[in-house]
């Protein structure tokens, strides 16, 4: 259980952008990240994906999703959430958080996410994700991008803080 959270770092988009970079992330002062982020895109795909240090290494990921009226899984590599489409109800952003333990240490690296998003349409999506990073570098740069391109838009929020554990 965290004994404390602190706001590290926080992106509001101005203006559309590709990718998301969270960089000179501490090694030290923290236990664990946690990112939220509450997102829209300027294209149709909906998946959220991460790079840690701008490494390709092997990423495992493991995602469970609902789209309203099926329960799906799938393998998709790097994911960590959802993202509104174009197409969703105007306006609305989706909301996820992406949980990282032990980003410092010398091991491979994990992640869980949750995520949904809003849309008065007959499809919108809950996800649940993990992965894990095979890498043993602590992780001190963050990359969020869309899958299969498109920008998020302006007003898409992206808030780092660092956890420390008791």
């Amino acid at each position: 259980m965290p004994t404390t959270m602190k706001l590290i770092a926080k992106n509001v988009l101005g203006s559309n952008t590709a990718t998301v970079t969270f960089s000179s992330i501490p090694g030290t002062g923290y236990t664990d990240l946690v990112f939220y982020i509450t997102a829209r895109r300027d294209a149709a795909a909906t998946d959220l994906l991460l790079l840690f240090n701008t490494s390709g290494g092997t990423y495992t990921t493991r995602l469970l999703y609902g789209t309203g009226s099926s329960a799906l899984s799938a393998t998709p590599a790097r994911n960590c959430g959802i993202v509104c489409a174009n197409t969703d109800t105007a306006n609305t952003f989706a909301s996820n958080w992406v949980y990282i333990p032990n980003y410092a240490g010398s091991t491979a690296k994990s992640w869980s996410s949750e995520g949904a998003t809003e849309n008065n349409g007959t499809t919108a999506y809950i996800t649940a994700s993990a992965g894990v990073w095979d890498q043993t570098a602590a992780i001190t740069k963050v990359d969020f991008t869309n899958n299969g391109g498109g920008n998020f838009v302006s007003g898409s929020s992206f808030f780092l803080y660092g956890i420390t554990k008791a």
